[in-house]
């Protein structure tokens, strides 16, 4: 079993309100999951080469949530989980760096489980022409070799 615990560096806990949202995480998903079931690294990502992933991403924003919802793999609809992360995290450096210094998406990533809390049902989907053009961008983005998450 691999060894996945933090190095310590640059990881720090944060606590996150931005008024618009209500105070708590999200992960969107197609997985089936429960309250009280854990989130943990090491199952392939829904992106690039779908490599081994060695965080669990999560956010404080819906709209950010439903595109992790909308793009996971696999046949079932998607789904978004209230979550809370078991041990430290930080802002996830696949957009914060490269496409939204800043963090306004409050994407974070963990090396740690993330426990589910609850399920989201009334959650709304993204426009089927802004979906499409979102799913093009990423097989563009594959056919050029470029990685969507860099571990």
């Amino acid at each position: 079993m691999k060894d996945r615990r933090s190095s310590g560096k640059d990881i720090k806990p944060i606590a996150v309100a931005s008024g618009k949202e209500p105070l708590g995480f999200y992960h969107g998903t197609k997985a089936g999951l429960r309250v009280g079931d854990l989130i943990v690294p090491g199952f392939n990502s829904n992106y690039g080469k779908r490599k081994e992933a060695s965080y669990v991403y999560f956010t404080a924003t819906m709209d950010a949530a439903t595109w992790g919802a909308e793009l996971a793999l696999g046949d079932g609809p998607g789904k978004i989980f209230k979550v809370e992360p078991t041990g430290p995290y930080e802002d996830d450096p696949n957009l914060t760096d490269k496409k939204f210094p800043g963090n306004p998406t409050k994407s974070y990533r963990t090396l740690h489980p993330l426990r589910v809390c609850g399920e989201v049902r009334d959650w709304q989907g993204h426009s089927p022409e802004l979906l499409k053009a979102m799913k093009e961008n990423l097989e563009r983005l594959k056919q050029l070799g470029i990685e969507a998450i860099e571990d």
